[in-house]
């Protein structure tokens, strides 16, 4: 197995984003400096040198290129002096979005969140509703700055035509095509003093696969793959490319994988997880085609440098009379698993991961980790809480080197001793209710 070399290098300091001074010659900066545009820099509500004055009257339009999304109500809190000389924050009773245009790409953000005269408690998504700082708690005219990568991305393709977009991701979705990087705050008296939006080179995790693993537009429904920028270090990127419904044809024939094909650069990961939605193809074919596709995708990253990830389905909630999970997916994770081996590819178990993460919270109360006590497919985000822990399990036993860029504050992750439902908690965002995701 390949061993990712750039990874270890942007872990260990010995390589640097193309927007960072440090370690570079400065004929390099002045090079860079005639292509990459300089980071914008927002400060809201007071001014500040170099930076963008931002007041809660400004709502997005394209002239500018930056606001508040409609239905932002915040207002402006200014304090005496305070840690970092930050006496003034934005601040509201219930969520708000800001938005600035941006082309397709990686970018590091950093806020400085905090209050200078109340408590407060942030989360931060991104895009839709991607995990990036979850509950961040600040006290009075405490302030923390943090950091995180943000991809965005849009339907055309560089090398040709573009991605053939389903209706709901033209409507509910649109935020993960359009030409805007979003940033959504919410929790208890969301608060935040300054922005920083700064291109970025980093590696890309591409992440792809179906509705169980796609950016879920809204509650109650919560995906595994926008839960896991939130346990990455600001080192590496997430591009998650899944779709509801999808299976690897479909997403063939729809030219995600081109997409992707046509981002991916030497040192990128990619995650695949499909299963649920190809055991459905009625094909005599279909098991084989399955297979044969996954091998050719595996082939496919490995010939621009990626390193391939295969991960079975996550288990749907079909519990047999003796309290164990059945496989509802036929032969397919058996399928997953024959790629993997024949490719010497890493594999992340999630069917058995997840129907011991269901076991050990039983038939009944394992419903509390789906998106509705009937659905037994789509998860909550209680569920893809867990589900994204499994895969950072996966990446561990897999001994990637894309665990040195897991979060420290992920200690480790027993699928039979599950987080505890009841103290579980993370903001939730009652005005974005979405379609139910396609497939089962």
């Amino acid at each position: 197995m390949q061993k990712d070399h750039w990874l270890k290098a942007v872990l260990s300091g010995r390589a640097v984003s193309r927007f960072t001074a440090s370690g570079l010659a400065l004929a390099a900066l002045a090079a860079q400096a005639q292509t990459n545009p300089p980071p914008l820099k927002f400060t809201f509500g007071l001014p500040a040198p170099s930076y963008t004055l931002v007041m809660p009257d400004m709502m997005y339009a394209k002239n500018p290129g930056f606001g508040f999304e409609p239905g932002a109500s915040v207002k402006v809190v200014l304090g005496g002096n305070t840690e970092a000389n930050t006496t003034h924050a934005i601040s509201s009773d219930k969520l708000f979005y800001f938005s600035v245009v941006e082309p397709e790409g990686n970018y590091k953000v950093t806020v400085t969140l905090g209050n200078p005269s109340a408590a407060a408690e942030t989360t931060v998504n991104a895009e839709l509703r991607r995990l990036m700082l979850q509950q961040i708690h600040t006290e009075a005219g405490q302030f923390q700055t943090r950091s995180f990568i943000v991809n965005i991305r849009q339907a055309a393709i560089s090398t040709g035509g573009q991605v053939r977009l389903k209706d709901r991701e033209k409507a509910a979705e649109a935020w993960a095509w359009d030409d805007k990087l979003t940033l959504e705050f919410l929790g208890v008296n969301p608060s935040a003093a300054r922005l920083e939006i700064a291109p970025v080179d980093v590696p890309t995790v591409f992440v792809i696969g179906d509705s169980t693993v796609c950016d879920q537009p809204g509650e109650p429904f919560n995906s595994w793959g926008q839960m896991l920028p939130r346990f990455l270090k600001p080192v590496v990127a997430v591009a998650n490319h899944a779709e509801s419904g999808e299976s690897v044809s479909a997403s063939l024939g729809e030219r995600r994988f081109d997409k992707i094909w046509s981002l991916m650069k030497k040192g990128d990961y990619l995650f695949i997880q499909f299963g649920h939605n190809d055991m459905k193809i009625r094909a005599t074919n279909a098991l084989q085609k399955y297979h044969d596709d996954l091998g050719a995708v595996v082939d496919k990253a490995r010939s621009l440098g990626g390193f391939p990830v295969i991960c079975t389905p996550v288990s749907r909630h079909t519990f047999g009379a003796d309290g164990k999970v059945t496989n509802s997916f036929n032969g397919y994770p058996d399928a997953a698993r024959s790629v993997a081996r024949e490719k010497n590819v890493p594999l992340i178990d999630l069917q058995q991961m997840t129907a011991a993460f269901y076991e050990a919270l039983g038939d009944a109360a394992s419903h509390r980790a789906f998106a509705s006590m009937t659905e037994g497919t789509h998860h909550n985000d209680y569920g893809s809480y867990q589900v994204v822990k499994c895969v950072l399990l996966g990446i561990r036993q897999n001994k990637l080197d894309l665990a040195r860029a897991i979060v420290d504050d992920f200690t480790g992750f027993d699928p039979s001793h599950p987080d505890p439902i009841d103290a579980f908690t993370l903001p939730k965002n009652p005005g974005r209710n979405a379609p139910t995701p396609d497939g089962n």
